[in-house]
């Protein structure tokens, strides 16, 4: 409700628009009936008023003189004056003062309830107006941060715009420029021990702080990739001995430290997409390279960038012959991921190497809404048992065993007394991911209630029905991105998607990258 304060040296006056005026039912509330301009001041430094109605003639302080003093402490407000004199000098100076009403004495209720039916209106109108530009103004950090990443995924002729470059100064950066992406290491491990409230108040600090430092250094032009990643633009205004200051002070803050890989220079917003390639393409070394500290593209580098695409592949294959309990597969695959680790020397490498996959089990474990360490029956700290092997063969047949027994407990899981109905549900929602898929409507087919069918369908997979329907649309949806050349809105189209810029942020909080991006890295 707008707040309205009455103000007439004439209480039979003051009391007649209190009692009388339907106040409620315009949508205004009374907080103030005053019989003169000092206790109406008083009411104005106390709280903040919407309209004011002022005799114009009081003692002591006349309505016209209280009306310059509100607008002075209150410059939005709105003025109806009430006045039993029809002389123009009155107003001609409440016009001066933007008065948005002039009611003549003997009041008539009915002239006083138009003015300011007719003032409520402009109000509504106002208050629209500003929730439509702070709605606007909440977006353009949206906006820009979608624009820059379809930027750094193409070359800019595809989707540049001289309007929005200017908009968000793009075309004040000063060339040469490159990408850099900022990674934070260790996700998982670092911040699942904490509680969700928990985990969300430190990333949020994370994101905060990490602003502060790019305003700190004159870092104009961010995007957030994904939980994990932020892309910035270093000008040659920026020097590259920030990214050591950002790097330490992380470390310093947080209970985990983040990765920065850089991309080589480029002379123009066409060419930025290469420097960002070569930016996730530092940050895939880091397995190699060490994390914690900045990471620049080197070409010298790219067959460590390939033995990274090779483990990846190795360990998906490795862990799809785990959902269906290959165990061939898994002997394979497995295989290979260690023949490519045997090459590399190091010892604590191949510890990291290691981590990184059961890291990776983890994250394939907690998307089925299962524990790693409690399938195991075992704690984070005894993975301190990869020190004291003395050889990779060691640490490969202990490995294998760990894999192998997940696989059956998740295949054992897997053929419960209601596993084989879920099986022919999974089957038939397979079958139809372009459609609009509902819970209600499988219930039906399978002859269910739609809440006993989704407890059920949760008991037996792990997840609830509309996080599995993603899932699958998102793994469907990888597999196009890599074996055909549809274009991602026709690859949109096929996982039941038909709105491009949902499918596109769903596909980047599942998997980290835009389309575009996993099609290049893959």
């Amino acid at each position: 409700m707008y707040k309205v304060l009455l103000a007439d040296d004439e209480i039979l006056d003051l009391e007649g628009m209190r009692k009388f005026i339907p106040w409620r039912e315009l949508g205004l509330e009374v907080v103030g009936a005053v019989n003169n301009g000092f206790a109406a001041c008083e009411v104005i430094d106390k709280q903040q008023i919407d309209i004011l109605v002022t005799d114009i003639r009081m003692p002591n302080m006349s309505g016209l003189e209280l009306a310059k003093k509100a607008l002075e402490k209150q410059e939005n407000l709105r003025i109806i004056f009430v006045s039993g004199h029809q002389d123009f000098n009155y107003v001609k100076q409440a016009i001066s003062l933007n008065a948005h009403g002039y009611v003549l004495k003997p009041m008539d209720d009915r002239e006083l309830i138009d003015s300011l039916s007719t003032l409520c209106l402009e109000l509504n109108r106002k208050k629209k107006d500003r929730d439509t530009e702070e709605a606007f103004k909440q977006m353009v950090p949206i906006v820009k941060n979608e624009y820059l990443m379809q930027m750094l995924d193409i070359p800019t002729d595809d989707i540049s715009s001289e309007i929005l470059d200017k908009e968000y100064q793009l075309d004040g950066i000063i060339w040469p420029a490159r990408v850099a992406i900022a990674e934070i290491d260790d996700y998982s491990w670092k911040l699942n021990p904490y509680k969700i409230d928990v985990r969300n108040s430190l990333l949020s600090r994370f994101y905060g702080e990490l602003s502060t430092y790019f305003q700190l250094y004159g870092i104009e032009h961010v995007c957030k990739i994904s939980k994990q990643r932020t892309a910035l633009i270093f000008d040659q205004n920026v020097g590259l001995n920030v990214t050591e200051e950002i790097v330490a002070r992380i470390k310093e803050a947080f209970p985990f430290t983040i990765t920065i890989g850089l991309g080589g220079t480029v002379s123009s917003l066409r060419e930025l997409y290469i420097s960002y390639g070569q930016a996730v393409e530092a940050i895939d070394s880091k397995m190699f390279r060490g994390k914690g500290k900045l990471i620049n593209y080197d070409k010298a580098g790219s067959s460590e960038i390939q033995d990274i695409r090779k483990l990846d592949e190795h360990a998906d294959a490795m862990l799809a012959g785990m959902s269906q309990y290959d165990l061939v597969k898994i002997h394979d695959e497995l295989r290979n991921l260690f023949q490519i680790t045997s090459s590399m020397g190091s010892k604590i490498t191949i510890h990291n190497f290691v981590m990184y996959l059961i890291m990776k089990l983890n994250e394939y474990l907690r998307a089925m809404k299962e524990d790693l360490f409690q399938l195991l029956g075992m704690e984070l700290k005894n993975l301190d048992i990869l020190l004291q092997f003395e050889t990779i063969d060691d640490i490969h047949k202990w490995m294998r065993s760990r894999v192998f027994e997940l696989s059956e407990m998740l295949y054992t899981k897997k053929h419960s007394k209601n596993g084989k109905l879920i099986d022919s549900i999974l089957a038939s929602i397979a079958e139809r991911l372009q459609d609009n898929i509902t819970l209600r409507e499988v219930a039906n087919q399978f002859s269910f209630s739609p809440n006993y069918l989704g407890l059920l369908f949760k008991e037996e997979t792990g997840k609830n029905f509309s996080d599995y329907i993603i899932s699958l649309r998102m793994e469907k949806a990888q597999q196009l991105l890599v074996s055909t050349k549809l274009k991602i809105y026709e690859v949109s189209g096929q996982v039941g998607y038909r709105y491009l810029p949902y499918f596109s942020r769903q596909f980047r909080e599942t998997t980290g990258m835009t389309p575009l991006e996993y099609r290049r890295k893959h």
